[in-house]
């Protein structure tokens, strides 16, 4: 049976915070949990993430986690009576000082708004079900005529059209909630409304402190969900691990029809900058009630897959809806019939490449290899996972094992597409010896047959991080 190359990213919460729940789940095709720490305590993640261990240990897999950040609230606040109705051409006030809200104003969550808009500013809520039109600001107070009404309850989100908003990506919660996410392992990090690289360099440099007493390094996510963010997409893309295309907060400042194009050329440009992408938001939302996709969300799915993403991610569907485990399934399922219809570019890719670095160029001719004599694996021997991280920029339906003796890569690298991680067999410094010991569990797990041709990479002396230098083409069985 193919194995899927697109990983699935899955939020836990009410619906799939039980150990049995969390245990069908990665067996239906979880690889990375995602942590909402818009919702709950510190002690509540604390538990889950210790949650998701136990169940990935019973399924005999390593699977990451990630902790998702909640960034500024820029919201309104709550009503008297809990929501209002609005209708088209009213006269509605945001009061930065109003404590609960009627049919006349509301509160704010983030005090400056006022002195982020200007009279013609166009505002926003509830991404983007009511939009009103700023006509004049007075003080703490501003002043709108609503275009599209709608019900508007307590706490819904705020966006300026455009963009715009000075709200700093990283809030005092944000910077507890990373030490929270260093004590209980996580290994992504995911920044929600990162402007610029240096919101990434912060939230990394915090991140590494916060990390240091366990002993732990995080990768770092830009969520990019900002329209400033777009024209600083490759600076935030050097400065991070990689990006999530996080479609909801993204569409309402941008426009919908502008996100389609977005999503594939972040996806793009990713691949091309050696980093890693999530595509993110709504992709089975009718999942949260029913149990079968609409055949728009099966093509959302299999179009980011074809696309190039590492990961597809559900939020509510897994974390409050009726049916996470048939989600993960059906995710599953797209991804894998979706990645039947790939071609691989790889000779094109490598047209006017210049490799600048010795581990570099060896994954790079693994690839090149594999894909010629249709070997039936690539064999990464690794300690940083970058060899693998390498490979895995490329269409190639070859299967990379990422050989590691380190947990936390075992870990990280389950987010790479087409990369499946695998606990190095022998802690042996002896070249042959591991060789021998990496056939011998191929074939125990059946994913390869005696006979069979396979690439192997590895660094010499064996051991050494960022020191990968040697490639072998090998034939099971034949020493």
């Amino acid at each position: 049976m193919k194995q899927r190359a697109t990983k699935i990213v899955a939020t836990i919460g009410p619906a799939s915070s039980t150990l049995e729940i969390l245990e069908r789940m990665i067996a239906a095709g979880v690889d990375v949990v995602r942590l909402n720490f818009s919702h709950g305590k510190a002690e509540d993640h604390v538990e889950r993430a210790q949650m998701v261990r136990d169940a990935a240990a019973t399924c005999g897999r390593e699977i990451a986690i990630m902790a998702d950040l909640q960034g500024p609230k820029i919201r309104v606040g709550k009503f008297k009576d809990g929501k209002i109705q609005l209708a088209k051409g009213d006269k509605f006030i945001l009061d930065a000082e109003c404590e609960l809200g009627d049919q006349e104003r509301v509160g704010l969550d983030y005090k400056e708004l006022p002195k982020d808009l200007n009279p013609g500013d166009v505002l926003l809520l509830n991404d983007g079900l009511i939009v009103l039109n700023v006509e004049r600001i007075a003080g703490h107070q501003i002043f709108t005529t609503v275009k599209i009404g709608g019900e508007l309850s307590n706490n819904k989100g705020i966006n300026k059209q455009g963009g715009g908003l000075s709200a700093p990506a990283l809030t005092a919660k944000d910077m507890d909630d990373i030490k929270t996410a260093m004590r209980l392992g996580a290994d992504y990090v995911a920044v929600s409304f990162p402007k610029n690289a240096t919101d990434m360099a912060m939230a990394r440099q915090l991140a590494t402190i916060a990390g240091e007493p366990y002993g732990h390094r995080a990768r770092m996510i830009a969520k990019i969900e900002r329209a400033e963010a777009i024209p600083n997409l490759q600076e935030i893309l050097d400065a991070s691990d990689g990006i999530m295309v996080a479609r909801g907060d993204l569409a309402v400042e941008v426009g919908n029809a502008a996100v389609p194009a977005l999503q594939k050329r972040m996806i793009r440009m990713a691949r091309a900058s050696n980093k890693l992408v999530i595509t993110a938001t709504q992709m089975m939302e009718s999942m949260i009630q029913n149990a079968v996709p609409t055949r728009a969300e099966v093509s959302d799915v299999a179009n980011a897959v074809l696309d190039g993403t590492d990961a597809v991610m559900a939020s509510a569907e897994t974390a409050a809806g009726k049916y996470p485990i048939e989600t993960v399934e059906t995710m599953a399922a797209v991804c894998i019939e979706a990645e039947k219809s790939e071609l691989s570019s790889l000779d094109t890719d490598f047209m006017n490449v210049t490799f600048t670095r010795i581990d570099q160029s060896i994954a790079y001719g693994a690839l090149f290899t594999a894909h010629h004599l249709r070997v039936r694996a690539i064999v990464a021997f690794t300690e940083s996972g970058s060899t693998a991280l390498w490979m895995s920029r490329h269409d190639v339906d070859i299967p990379i094992y990422a050989m590691t003796p380190n947990l936390g890569t075992q870990r990280k690298t389950s987010l790479f597409r087409n990369v499946y991680p695998m606990q190095l067999p022998s802690s042996s410094n002896d070249r042959n010896a591991v060789l021998a010991e990496v056939e011998k569990t191929l074939l125990e797990k059946g994913l390869v047959d005696k006979g069979d041709m396979i690439v192997v990479t590895w660094g010499e002396p064996m051991g050494q991080v960022g020191g990968t230098n040697a490639l072998k083409i090998t034939q099971i069985g034949n020493r």
